[in-house]
Parts: structure tokens; sequence; C-alpha cells
């Protein structure tokens, strides 16, 4: 792949230029990575080339469900999936990728505010273009999230090595996961469905999965967790995703029948009023398994609010929503400092997954212990055509891990016939 990679450059600039342009580096000092650059073209001191962001665009993807589903509080249930993909091109032919929600006025920040401004910038001036996207848009971490993931992707391939370099280097080779795999879905009872998705679960070598809760009484769905606790043993991790549907005293009524049956976490079980999460503070200290939150966070302002509340046991962080890569390591250190977990949240396609990998390769255990608590990734087992086919060689779990791309930037290569294929 490397080799096809750096043929293609060879090719775009010419042999002798990309020559002169390697003694350049060394001479300037570049530890042993190629960049990119044009002829002649003005290298920062660091020797680094001069790239210049050429286009932005965005694409809105939808997918009609075969079966529609959704979380305790999708009323009705959703039956179309979406998401917000960015491309940026370089005039270098480097192309980076992000993905987000398509919600709160993404599209239209990026397009209207966020793109204008990058044109003509060098995507390696990571710091000075992460002010300039924050300061025309009051804030919108949705846009900021799925641009910051397109222009890392860009800087690891124009430096030749993957995302977790540009930061400091992976803590970690591979990565635990657990199947976000038990919704709601349409014509499926809870109690014929959870029981097979969590076999199904198993089956595909997980050893962690996380269940959707809320819909229903406290007594009824608490049976159902007792029947998935039964099935797939005391060995596999299991936690509980509220999605905001239940009231202060319902929510202590789960967590403690939750509890006796071992379950890691319960998640955002009341409104999440974002990005406030207003009640979680109280309802915490009332808590007797951890409480998780903070997937609505929008930014490492609203997070360090959070974190000084001690909302949270355990903090969730999504790159696309926060704001990016950067961001959700600014938070996930922060939460560190705070004697907090991270654990952060993904809930999207091949993109998204992937630069949460690169994301979880980068994070610290929580203690310094043996890691038994290992920051995992969240993989969405639903039906979605961006999981399974967005990427041309996606990502595989193995064992209940994901191996750290060691390609250039996220360590995919996105299929634009797809993309193509379910635009609108």
């Amino acid at each position: 792949m490397n080799g096809m990679y750096n043929r293609s450059i060879e090719k775009a600039f010419g042999r002798r230029a990309l020559m002169r342009m390697g003694a350049g580096l060394l001479v300037g000092g570049w530890s042993g990575r190629r960049g990119l650059g044009q002829e002649g073209a003005v290298e920062h001191p660091a020797g680094q080339p001069r790239l210049k962001v050429t286009r932005v665009t965005t694409y809105l993807l939808r997918h009609r469900l075969q079966h529609a589903f959704g979380a305790s509080v999708s009323v009705p249930l959703p039956t179309t999936r979406k998401a917000l993909l960015v491309k940026i091109e370089t005039d270098a032919g480097l192309v980076g990728w992000g993905e987000t929600a398509p919600i709160s006025g993404a599209r239209g920040t990026i397009d209207e505010q966020i793109a204008p401004l990058l044109i003509g910038q060098n995507p390696l001036d990571y710091r000075r273009l992460w002010r300039l996207m924050w300061g025309a848009n009051f804030g919108n971490g949705l846009a900021v999230g799925a641009v910051d993931t397109a222009l890392n992707d860009i800087r690891g391939k124009a430096m030749n090595m993957p995302i977790t370099q540009l930061f400091g280097g992976p803590v970690r080779r591979r990565v635990p996961t657990y199947a976000s795999a038990m919704d709601y879905t349409d014509g499926r009872a809870m109690e014929e469905h959870y029981p097979k998705a969590a076999r199904d679960a198993l089956q595909r070598g997980f050893k962690a999965m996380k269940m959707r809760v809320g819909r229903y009484s406290v007594a009824r769905e608490s049976k159902v967790a007792a029947e998935v606790r039964d099935l797939v043993g005391p060995n596999v991790q299991l936690m509980a995703d509220g999605n905001g549907a239940y009231t202060a005293g319902n929510a202590i009524r789960m967590a403690h029948a939750l509890n006796e049956l071992d379950f890691e976490f319960l998640e955002e079980p009341l409104p999440q009023v974002a990005p406030r999460y207003t009640g979680y503070a109280d309802l915490r200290g009332k808590m007797p398994l951890p409480l998780a939150g903070g997937e609505a966070v929008d930014s490492r302002g609203s997070a360090l609010q959070l974190i000084d509340r001690r909302a949270f046991d355990i903090i969730q962080p999504d790159i696309s929503l926060c704001g990016g890569l950067g961001e959700a390591l600014f938070i996930a250190e922060l939460a560190q400092l705070a004697g907090i977990r991270c654990i952060p949240h993904c809930w999207g396609g091949d993109i998204l997954i992937a630069a949460t990998v690169q994301l979880l390769a980068l994070l610290y255990d929580p203690h310094w212990g043996l890691p038994t608590d290992t920051p995992m990734l969240e993989l969405d087992q639903s039906e979605n055509p961006w999981r399974d086919g967005l990427a041309v060689e996606p990502l595989r779990m193995q064992d209940g891990f994901m191996e750290v791309p060691t390609k250039p930037g996220l360590g995919i290569e996105v299929d634009e016939e797809v993309v193509k294929q379910y635009a609108v």
C-alpha cells in the first residue's frame, strides 16, 4: 500500500522534485518521514511542505432501513439512516475524509462558514486552523468534528504516518471492542430480539456488549437484562444505555437491578439537556454502579464543566460531535486528571470507527495496574451500509479486539462510488 502511495506521489511531483524536497527535509531536520509539496513552494522552518486546501465538499448520505429501529426515546422508530461526510482536497492530490451527524446545521456550517476559510490554507497548520474553525461558527462541534477528522487524515498522509503518530504515538497496538447490539426494532419483541442479538455478538467474538433500555417498565426490562446475563455468562461485560428515557427515581431502580446483574455501567438515563446534563451529578451520588455520559458534549469547555461537577464516573466524548480527535483527546486528559474514566462514544460508519480507533490507541489506561479497565471501542451492530462497504478495506475485529491501523492517516481508503450511491 505505501509503495503504491509513494509511486503516485512521484508521478504527481516528478522524481527530481521529490529528491530535492527529500534532501531539504533532511537538512531542515524533519525526522525521517517524507511529506509533500509543490516544486519551488515555500516551506515551513521545520521543513514541512507547503500544501494548499483546494476544495471542501459535504455529502449527505441516506439509507432506507429494512427494519425500523432506534433507542428508548425514538418515537416513532426511524425508518432511514443518515450521515454527513466531508471530503477535503489539496493541490498535492491528497484527500482527507471526515464524518458527523447531519443535525444542528452541521452541513451549513461547513459549507458556508468553515470551507471558505480553509481554501488556500495549509492543512499542516493544525493549531492555527483549529482556532480558525472554532472562531467561525460559535462552537458547532459537529461541523468542526468532521473537518478536524479530514484534516488529520490529510496530515497523516502528508507525513506518511498514521494519525496516532501525529499525537505522540500509540500506547497500545490493538483496542478492545464492545457490541452496541440490542436496539428496539420494529416487529421484534425485546424478549426475543435481545437474547438473539447477544448470542450473535458472542458468535462474532465480542467479549462485551451494550443494550438499549428505558422504553418499557423497569420490571419488564430488568427481566430481559437478566436473561441476557444468563445467556452470555459471568465473563462477558454488559452495559446499558437509557438514552435519556428515565426519571431520577426509575433510573435509580434500574441501576440497582443492573448492579445485581453485574453490569459495567448505565449510560445517560436522564434527559441530557445537552450540553448541561442537568441532574446527573445528584444522580451519580445515588447510583450503585458507574454512571456514564457525555456523548453530547460539544467541546472541551462543556466537558470541563461536567468534569468539575463530577457529573459522571465515565465520560464519553464522540469525535464526530465534540470537535474532532484533538478535542476528544484533550477531554480525555482532563478526565484523567479528575480521576474520571473515558470511554469514547462511537455510532457511525467506517470513517468514524477508524478515527475512534486512532483515539483509543492514544488513551492511557485509567490506573497504573494491570489493564483491566482499558477504554473500549463501541461498534454499532445495527443496519449500516457505511460500516459495511464505505471503506475499501474496513478495519476488522478479531477475538474481541481491533488492530490499530498503521497505514497513513485514518488507515482506510474511502470507496467514493459508495458515497455517490447514497448521497442525496
